[in-house]
């Protein structure tokens, strides 16, 4: 339980479920997620914290945690909407053509999302993970200057065949 609303969730087509989570509306019953769906969670987290290791291997600069080991995120409106990013890249190999520093988000998906998300671009594919990250870049300009002129860095990995896809995303206002 959050006492806040996350910045992952804003771009909800559903304003009703953005309400209820944020006014922590209890669940009904048996709506506590199951084993399977925890094992998916899991999953998701051990392949970003590969693909942190493989974006670094290929020479990016890549923050995912500050000095302290706490993320780097943000909080607004009195800290009733928050948000964790998953890493800033601060400098890439100039063949690459990366403008820093860049937000930088992972998901991870099955192959019938990863094949939707590569034909279509995440902003037509993932609405939501556009808007994520349209606000992540806004909300971390004040301690990250210049992260909104530079586009940010999508990575989407395919949990059914380990394929990877990288996007460059404007900001979006």
């Amino acid at each position: 339980p959050r006492d806040y609303l996350g910045g992952s969730r804003l771009g909800h087509a559903c304003e009703r479920a953005l309400q209820f989570e944020f006014t922590a509306t209890p669940k009904d019953d048996g709506a506590d997620f199951a084993g399977q769906t925890l094992r998916i969670f899991a999953i998701g987290h051990a392949l970003e914290d590969l693909a942190i290791r493989w974006l670094r291997a290929a020479g990016l600069d890549l923050y995912t945690r500050k000095a302290d080991g706490g993320q780097f995120g943000f909080a607004v409106v009195g800290g009733r909407v928050r948000g964790h990013v998953d890493g800033i890249v601060a400098a890439a190999p100039a063949a690459l053509g990366l403008r820093v520093p860049a937000l930088w988000e992972c998901k991870t998906m099955n192959a019938k999302n990863w094949r939707e998300t590569v034909a279509k671009g995440v902003a037509v594919a993932k609405p939501v993970y556009a808007a994520q990250i349209a606000l992540y870049q806004a909300y971390m300009e004040p301690t990250v200057p210049g992260i909104t002129a530079a586009p940010a860095l999508f990575t989407a990995i395919n949990k059914d065949t380990a394929e990877l896809h990288h996007e460059l995303v404007p900001f979006d206002a």
